[in-house]
């Protein structure tokens, strides 16, 4: 069974060349994800790396975002990120297992799927003993592809990008850890937001990452089961317990799945 993601549900990114906006993304959202990848240029990621070194944030409910394991600045991140105290780390672009072996063990790592070879590789990533979780991310993995967009024109997600979500997902649930949802570019669209990240807590994921803090809101709602959801499992389990085996419930069949079912859905309530 996958385990529940301590830093969920929603995980915001921030620029580490920006420490001035470092404070307000730990308190905005569930964890915040100070990024020395895509978020900060060649030139100042050197500027970003002191940045990191001078943070006052709780490591508890901080990520750090390295560049991938295949960059030249990968070893720079490592460095910078031993003269911190944070120690949950999202490898971009993680292709290879073996890669990671560069972190000791008092690294939980992130494997971020998001190349047609890391999508590839999820399943051997995933059984790494540092990987606590998978994230995907669909505009690399399409420019890996060669392609230019990983939605259509009506904003829906293009089949590969719905393939390697779903590849993803499966490789976390297969090792036991949990699997976190992409990026909703889209700033303003949060209905479309909602609507993803709602699938994402209905099919498994953990938690969904995003790029601004007023997508944080819509990310913990669509997270949170409503009242009748609550309230529906925990009634459901409360007859299980006079219950043997399969039994009828409100006209429905009630078997263990469902009943697992219930429990997560009080389990994200608790968080």
């Amino acid at each position: 069974m996958t385990m529940p993601f301590a830093l969920g549900p929603a995980l915001l990114f921030c620029p580490a060349d920006r420490p001035e906006r470092y404070a307000s993304a730990a308190t905005k959202a569930d964890a915040a994800i100070i990024d020395l990848e895509d978020a900060v240029l060649p030139a100042a990621k050197a500027h970003a790396r002191e940045a990191l070194i001078a943070a006052q944030l709780d490591p508890e409910s901080t990520i750090v975002r390295v560049n991938s394991p295949d960059s030249d600045e990968f070893a720079a991140d490592l460095a910078a990120l031993e003269q911190t105290p944070f120690r949950t780390v999202m490898v971009a672009k993680a292709q290879h297992p073996e890669s990671l072996d560069a972190f000791d063990a008092s690294y939980s790592l992130i494997a971020l799927c998001e190349t047609a070879l890391g999508v590839q590789a999820a399943p051997a990533l995933a059984h790494h003993p540092r990987v606590v979780a998978l994230m995907w991310g669909a505009e690399d993995l399409v420019a890996s592809l060669g392609g230019t967009s990983s939605r259509d024109a009506a904003g829906r997600y293009r089949d590969i990008a719905r393939l390697a979500r779903a590849q993803v997902l499966l490789a976390a649930g297969a090792a036991g850890i949990s699997a976190i949802d992409a990026v909703h570019l889209d700033i303003d669209d949060l209905e479309g937001l909602s609507q993803e990240a709602t699938d994402a807590a209905a099919s498994g994921f953990q938690a969904s990452a995003c790029i601004h803090p007023k997508q944080v809101a819509t990310i913990r709602e669509a997270f949170r089961p409503d009242d009748p959801t609550i309230s529906w499992a925990r009634a459901v389990l409360d007859a299980a317990e006079s219950e043997r085996g399969v039994f009828r419930f409100d006209g429905r069949m009630i078997d263990e799945p469902v009943l697992r079912h219930a429990r997560a859905a009080l389990r994200r309530a608790q968080r």
